[in-house]
Formats: structure tokens, C-alpha cells, sequence
């Protein structure tokens, strides 16, 4: 069984900063890609940033410039710093891994539970 644990959402004025962790654990052969999607109260869930192995990094345009992605491989751990953050930021982040738990299977999506991150103004 695999388990993504989240960490370090929070309440923070704009124009702050909030560093969200992710940590992967369990039955994990390898990992193709870790990456943050976000969602908003009424709205669907987002795509917000995500590194393949290979360094093949992926962003939103609405955060590009404020939010960088990075990936420990040996921890099977992914950050998110996120600076500059705005009320539109708001929203429950999930962090997402693609992985195979046995060589001889296939890729599989993993999620996180979420963390909320509310940015007032």
C-alpha cells in the first residue's frame, strides 16, 4: 500500500509564503512523477506544478514566476514553495504521484489526502 502525506498548509496574507511537503511511502518500485493539483471551492481540480524523473517540470501559467517545484528522489519526497501568494491561491492542495509499486506493474496515480492553504487579503 502506498501513502502520500502532506504537510504544511496554513492561513498566511498575501504576499507571503507557505512551503508544502509530500512524502511518499510504502510498497514503491519507482516513481515517474510527483506534482501538486489544487482545488477551489467550486471549481476542478488543477493541475498546479509537477517533476518527472529527467527533471521535466510542468506549471500553471497563474503560478509561474512565484511557485517552484522540487523533488528529494531519495526521500521520494516533493516541495512546493510558493511565494508571493495571492487570495486566488486559495484552495485545498492535493499532492499527486505516478508510480509503479512492482516492477511488472503498471503506472498508477496516487493522492494525498489534502492540505488547505488560505491566503487572505
Amino acid at each position: 500500500q502506498v501513502q502520500l502525506v502532506e504537510s504544511g498548509g496554513g492561513l498566511v496574507q498575501a504576499g507571503g509564503s507557505l512551503r508544502l511537503s509530500c512524502a511518499a511511502s510504502g510498497n514503491i518500485f519507482s516513481i515517474n512523477a510527483m506534482g501538486w493539483y489544487r482545488q477551489a471551492p467550486g471549481r476542478q481540480r488543477e493541475l498546479v506544478a509537477a517533476r518527472r524523473s529527467g527533471g521535466i517540470t510542468n506549471y500553471a501559467d497563474s503560478v509561474k514566476g512565484r511557485f517552484t517545484i522540487s523533488r528529494d528522489y531519495v526521500k521520494n519526497t516533493v516541495y512546493l514553495q510558493m511565494n508571493s501568494l495571492k487570495p486566488e491561491d486559495t484552495a485545498v492542495y492535493y499532492c499527486n504521484a505516478e508510480l509503479r509499486e512492482r516492477s511488472w506493474n503498471s503506472l498508477r496515480q496516487y493522492w494525498g489526502q489534502g492540505t488547505q492553504v488560505t491566503v487572505s487579503s
